[in-house]
């Protein structure tokens, strides 16, 4: 008996699925040559689920990155590895016939759905996913006992194991495991799913700068994604950092970083209606740091602990949101 099936013993039917759940899932998992937003995907992974999480197939690929590995004591894949596999442009189509009419699901989800976009934003194309569920929000739904929000430790919850971290198939096939019994846990609960919505990069120009990596490759680093909306400057002075158990004060300066329940542009536009300045990067004068997950290593979190810049979470942002203290006069 496998792990899902065993799984499946373990976890009962619900009586009546939800009819509001999606139809069916891809469960998703993508190596990287790192995190920054010209960084290229080397490896990628798709479990298929249906609707109530039933493995249909999987499927692996390597994918040649035209340029350095980047971290291979993490994923292990080397350039030499790598000079044989397929370009993206030549996998885009089968990935896409895997990912299509799906839910996204991963762990970390807005990370692998950035680099998959960018991936077909490269080859003029665009993946067919409308929405994506990130399972870390899923397990705050559900309120697990987790000690942090890695994938190990949910694994660990519903006894999964891992036996090739960071490896796109085994990465995937351990979340698979893992969103099953999660899945059917909120359907039991009658808890309504994590959904945000997908939206592909469909203005991205290359203006090709030659660079000479150290693993041979030519590479290519991108001119532009789509830019940020424009958004009116803030007409508040910073009056300095959020204090814990003080409210926000209009001209504060909050940054966010990772997955969020409600979009992220919602996000900030409430953030912008109520009078504070809505950076996109931390820095000395930043007021505070919104993130589901602080213990995630991103760059901003990293720099959030540097400077000592208060952190929390989406759920009391909102809280505080709803009173901001106006500026001083």
């Amino acid at each position: 008996m496998t792990m899902l099936e065993d799984r499946a013993t373990a976890v009962s039917s619900p009586t009546q699925w939800p009819a509001a759940y999606p139809k069916g899932y891809a469960v998703v998992d993508v190596e990287t040559t790192g995190l920054a937003r010209d960084d290229r995907i080397i490896s990628a992974a798709v479990y298929r689920l249906d609707a109530q999480g039933e493995v249909e197939d999987h499927w692996y690929t390597l994918v040649n990155p035209e340029r350095d590995p980047g971290p291979v004591w993490i994923h292990g894949l080397t350039s030499d590895v790598l000079e044989g596999a397929p370009l993206f442009g030549d996998i885009a189509e089968e990935f896409a016939a895997r990912l299509d009419g799906r839910v996204l699901v991963a762990h970390n989800a807005v990370f692998d759905w950035q680099m998959i976009a960018r991936e077909y934003a490269r080859v003029r194309g665009e993946a067919p996913v409308r929405q994506r569920l990130c399972t870390i929000a899923l397990s705050k739904e559900l309120g697990l006992p987790l000690p942090n929000h890695k994938l190990e430790s949910l694994a660990a919850h519903f006894g999964v194991v891992q036996q090739r971290a960071h490896h796109a198939l085994d990465d995937a096939r351990v979340l698979a495991e893992a969103f099953r019994p999660s899945l059917r846990a909120a359907a039991e609960s009658g808890v309504r799913l994590p959904l945000l919505e997908c939206r592909p990069l469909t203005e991205w120009s290359d203006r090709p700068v030659p660079r000479q990596s150290s693993g041979g490759y030519g590479a290519y680093r991108p001119g532009s994604w789509r830019p940020s909306r424009k958004r009116p400057a803030c007409p508040y002075p910073n009056p300095g950092r959020y204090e814990d158990g003080k409210r926000l004060r209009q001209g504060m300066r909050v940054a966010f970083s990772g997955d969020t329940s409600t979009e992220r542009e919602l996000l900030e536009d409430r953030a912008t209606e109520a009078g504070l300045h809505v950076a996109t990067s931390i820095s000395r004068l930043t007021s505070l740091l919104v993130t589901n997950d602080p213990d995630s290593g991103t760059s901003k979190t990293v720099k959030a602990r540097q400077y000592g810049t208060p952190i929390v979470d989406e759920a009391a942002f909102g809280q505080l949101l709803r009173d901001v203290e106006p500026a001083d006069e």
